[in-house]
């Protein structure tokens, strides 16, 4: 395989597409026999990861859960289906989604439970970033996730820069209070 198979310029959507099925077992759930929130935040997780080692190609972390969305809850014995790929590529960072649906093993009904987007960021093994291939959204429903995820991108950045000048003005008045004893 040549450099340029392993490492192209551009991935489809449709070549990050992943998907994870798991039961769920006592140890995942709550005194109410429910899934545990933060173990169906582990799953979607590595179900994310997936989506994006397969469009990087590389070494990949978890930089973000931007946002997730608990629609219903996932009960003991359900088989939890996981699907996610990814929605846009960045230079270095890429957003991906991830749908969950819960199906009960007695009845065979197939209920929407949970949504997230996640960002990851490709790395080499010394911890540094890498630039990852530009995404090619192919249907209008990719072409829509692929907008979005710029929309989102830009509020997530904005967030951050509000919070970076809050720590700065709540570090400056520690510092006049500070000096002023």
């Amino acid at each position: 395989m040549s450099s340029t198979e392993t490492n192209p310029a551009a991935r489809t959507v449709s070549s990050t597409q992943s998907e994870m099925t798991e039961i769920i077992l006592p140890n995942d759930t709550n005194l109410l026999g429910n899934l545990l929130g933060g173990r169906l935040m582990h799953f979607i997780d590595l179900t994310g990861a997936m989506a994006a080692y397969r469009h990087s190609r590389t070494h990949i972390v978890t930089a973000a859960m931007d946002h997730i969305d608990f629609v219903g809850p996932v009960h003991l014995g359900d088989l939890l289906t996981l699907k996610s790929s990814v929605n846009r590529a960045f230079t270095t960072s890429m957003e991906v989604g991830v749908k969950v649906w819960a199906e009960n093993t007695q009845t065979g009904a197939v209920l929407h439970v949970a949504s997230a987007y996640l960002v990851f960021v490709a790395i080499d093994k010394e911890g540094h970033s890498l630039k990852v291939p530009q995404l090619v959204p192919e249907t209008p429903d990719e072409q829509r996730r692929y907008a979005d995820a710029l929309l989102r991108r830009e509020h997530r950045e904005a967030e951050h820069a509000r919070r970076k000048k809050a720590r700065l003005a709540t570090a400056a008045m520690e510092d006049a209070s500070h000096n002023s004893q």
